[in-house]
């Protein structure tokens, strides 16, 4: 991992909640994640008119899970940020673009990812319409596509490894049906 890299990790704060999303404090976010503290977090779905759900790969430099596939964009909101605001935010310093947010639902989680860290998160899932072509930033992400949400779910069960812990959870957890739902608002 890059010093600069690690550097931001170390530094970078995120909000602290109790189970009902309560700001309880705040925290480093390598500290936050070696503790397997409960901290706030989004994940967000963007989908095409088609009904595609655009999944990232993330870049293999990142300090946990690199390599690996997942939602469009997900992270954490820092201390007096909106969830809707950082969920904009990351999903341009990630992918590049910019497009209207909607929250549909929330989902509390932990799950143990790579690197000896847990994600111990209420977990906020925003969804959108993008129909372009994503400008990654390759710090961040290193591969995209469009895919279908059957074809998603299968994916993932066919060879698992190649998915992150929270985007495994977040599909069981919704399921098939409302992912779909999900997706339909846009055709």
């Amino acid at each position: 991992m890059s010093l600069i890299i690690e550097d931001k990790v170390q530094e970078e704060r995120l909000i602290l909640v109790d189970e009902q999303d309560n700001k309880v404090g705040v925290g480093t976010k390598m500290q936050v994640h070696l503790q397997g503290a409960l901290h706030r977090a989004f994940s967000v779905f963007i989908f095409d008119s088609q009904g595609r759900l655009m999944l990232q790969q993330r870049a293999s430099g990142k300090y946990h899970s690199g390599g690996l596939w997942t939602n469009s964009c997900c992270g954490h909101p820092r201390p007096g940020e909106s969830n809707l605001a950082a969920s904009t935010r990351r999903l341009y310093e990630e992918m590049g673009f910019h497009c209207e947010l909607q929250e549909v639902d929330q989902i509390l989680y932990r799950v143990d990812v790579s690197n000896g860290l847990v994600e111990n998160e209420f977990n906020h899932t925003f969804i959108g319409l993008f129909e372009r072509t994503p400008e990654l930033n390759p710090e961040e992400a290193e591969g995209w596509q469009w895919i279908s949400v059957p074809d998603v779910f299968t994916a993932v069960e066919q060879d698992s490894s190649r998915f992150t812990a929270w985007f495994k959870v977040i599909l069981a957890h919704f399921g098939q049906e409302t992912i779909q739902q999900w997706a339909s608002r846009y055709r």
